[in-house]
Order: structure tokens, then C-alpha cells, then sequence
């Protein structure tokens, strides 16, 4: 497949005025989005995931690297790069509130250079696949959140672009209303051979609906690998231990130094291995104090969890 968005070592440093000093947001950051995929950008709360989605959008200039769209350079050619990506930021703030559904529509066609004989079969199409038609003339601020973030896709939507950037497509949404939005990005990708890339906290989307996650966490790219890969390696790499006495202060300091990874509640014992063989390094530890096991179970892994390790292995590097 082709490279439709290539991120070359962006760098992007803040300048701090009142504590005078320099923060790097982000530092050499590097992924390829490829043609109609759906792409999941994660990362902690300051971990330089909002900067690099504005860098991707033009809305900020890196002080190094580049952001190429389409073949286009996004500094030097920002116009024709632009042209190929859309974006919803911050969720439904790009509609306009004291205006219906299908005046929000109309004006943002228009704003599009659009005529109005070609918008409307154009219009009637997204409020159908949107299944916003019985609400066309309701006021945007009478909407619920999940209709408001229907609308606000589709709004992007009107541009026609090779790419979608959404910031927290499924914010505050039912579970109903949040599996519908799946299903039209899903739909939005495989028919209509979008790219999209969604920037989420909603990890069980990312499982759901991305094929491949680039997750950044302090300013630096810490995977990018398909998110079926990384389920799989940490399925077969965690284990869960109930025991039948508690750990010794001795057991828990070597659990601490062993295996960075883990986590101990009562008599439940959580651990994820680097390579298979620290199985017997985990077992001389129980043995010290002969303690007991009731079970020890593999454990079946979430997209949450892998994040949450994937951060913690980072953090204990």
C-alpha cells in the first residue's frame, strides 16, 4: 500500500515564560499513515499526541522535520496539502449552533466553493448515511451530543478529502449512538477508501475499529504496530496468580526489581513477562517463602491494558 501521510522527525519545542525554560512537546517523531486505513493516534494527557495532530493539520508549524500529505509538504506547499485533509477538533465545535442541521450543511458547502444544485444530492446523501434526516431542520443546539457528532462528520465530510482527522469521535456518547459511529467510519473507510485517524482515550474503540496504533507518550513514538500484533504479544505474555497467603516484603521488593510490569492486589498477583522463560524467574520468587498457588491463568488482555503497559514499560525504561 501508499504512504498517504508521512510524519519525518517532527520536532516542536515551547517556550515556557514563566519558568523560563525551553519544553520539548514533541522530539523526532516518525509514522506513515497508509491509504484507507484507520489509523489510532494515542497517548497519555501531555504526552505530545495534541501537538502532533496540529502538525498534521497546518494548525502548527514544526521547528523540525516535515509532515508530507498526499506528496504535498505541509509547510511549503501548505495549500496543496491541505487540500487532502479534514479534520474535527475537539468534537462537535465546528458546527454552528443557532443553525439547523441542513443549514450547517449548506453553509459549509458553500464555503467550499459548492453550487447549490450540486450540494443538495451531495447534502441528502449525509444526512441518509448520517441518519440525520428526520432532524435536517432541527437546531443544532437542540441535537443530542451524539447527533451534534454525527453532523460534525459530516461536515467534514463535505470537502471529499483522502483524509479524516477526528479528535474523540465517541466523547460522551451512549453506547448505542457510539457503535453507530463506528459503524460509519468503518463504512467511510472500506467503501469509500478514506483514510482516517482517529486520537481517542476510548481504547475499546481502537480495538473495535483500527488496524494499526502509533501510540506517543513524552514527546517520542513508543510503538506503531497493528493492534491485532500487539493484543497477541500481550496475551501470550501476561499472567494472573491467585495465591492462597500474602507476599512477604522480600517477595514484593524482588517483584518490583524482576518485573516492572505488574501489579498486586490481596492475594491476586498480575505480571507480564518480556520473554517466556521469566515463568521460572516468577516461580523462584514465590518459592522463597514457599507460598502457596491457588491458580495461574493467562490473562486475556484489552487494547486498555496493552496501552497502559506499552506507558508503564516506557516510563520504567
Amino acid at each position: 500500500m501508499d504512504s498517504i501521510i508521512k510524519v519525518d522527525g517532527i520536532r516542536k519545542i515551547y517556550n515556557m515564560r514563566k519558568a523560563k525554560e525551553m519544553f520539548v512537546a514533541v522530539d523526532d517523531v516518525s509514522f506513515e499513515v497508509e491509504k484507507g486505513e484507520i489509523l489510532g493516534l494515542l497517548g497519555p494527557n501531555g504526552a505530545g499526541k495534541t501537538t502532533t495532530i496540529k502538525t498534521i493539520c497546518g494548525l502548527l508549524v514544526p521547528d523540525k522535520g516535515s509532515v508530507i500529505i498526499n506528496g504535498y509538504d505541509s509547510v511549503k506547499k501548505r495549500n496543496k496539502a491541505l487540500r487532502h485533509i479534514s479534520a474535527v477538533l475537539e468534537g462537535n465545535r465546528n458546527l454552528y449552533w443557532r443553525m439547523t442541521v441542513e443549514e450547517n450543511l449548506e453553509y459549509f458547502a458553500g464555503n467550499r466553493g459548492m453550487a447549490r444544485k450540486a450540494m443538495k444530492p451531495h447534502i441528502d446523501k449525509l444526512l441518509t448515511q448520517f441518519r440525520l434526516q428526520e432532524k435536517r431542520q432541527e437546531l443544532v443546539n437542540k441535537l443530542s451530543r451524539g447527533m451534534q457528532q454525527k453532523l460534525a462528520i459530516a461536515v467534514a465530510m463535505l470537502a471529499n478529502t483522502d483524509v479524516i482527522l477526528l479528535d474523540e469521535p465517541t466523547l460522551g456518547l451512549d453506547v448505542e449512538t457510539g457503535y453507530e459511529v463506528r459503524e460509519i467510519l468503518r463504512t467511510i473507510a472500506k467503501k469509500e477508501g478514506k483514510t482516517i485517524i482517529i486520537s481517542t482515550h476510548d481504547m475499546p474503540v481502537v480495538q473495535d475499529l483500527c488496524e494499526r496504533t502509533v501510540i506517543i507518550n513524552n514527546g517520542k513514538v513508543i510503538a506503531d504496530e497493528r493492534v491485532d500484533h500487539l493484543l497477541q504479544l500481550f496475551k501470550t505474555s501476561a499472567y494472573q496468580i491467585n495465591l492462597q497467603e500474602p507476599l512477604t516484603e522480600e517477595q514484593q521488593e524482588m517483584l518490583h526489581f524482576e518485573f516492572p510490569i505488574h501489579s498486586w492486589e490481596g492475594l491476586n498477583l498480575q505480571v507480564s513477562l518480556q520473554e517466556e522463560q521469566e515463568i521460572y524467574a516468577l516461580m523462584d520468587i514465590l518459592k522463597r517463602n514457599h507460598t502457596p498457588i491457588e491458580t495461574i491463568n493467562r490473562t486475556e488482555v484489552n487494547f486498555e491494558k496493552v496501552f497502559m503497559q506499552l506507558v508503564k514499560e516506557e516510563a520504567a525504561s
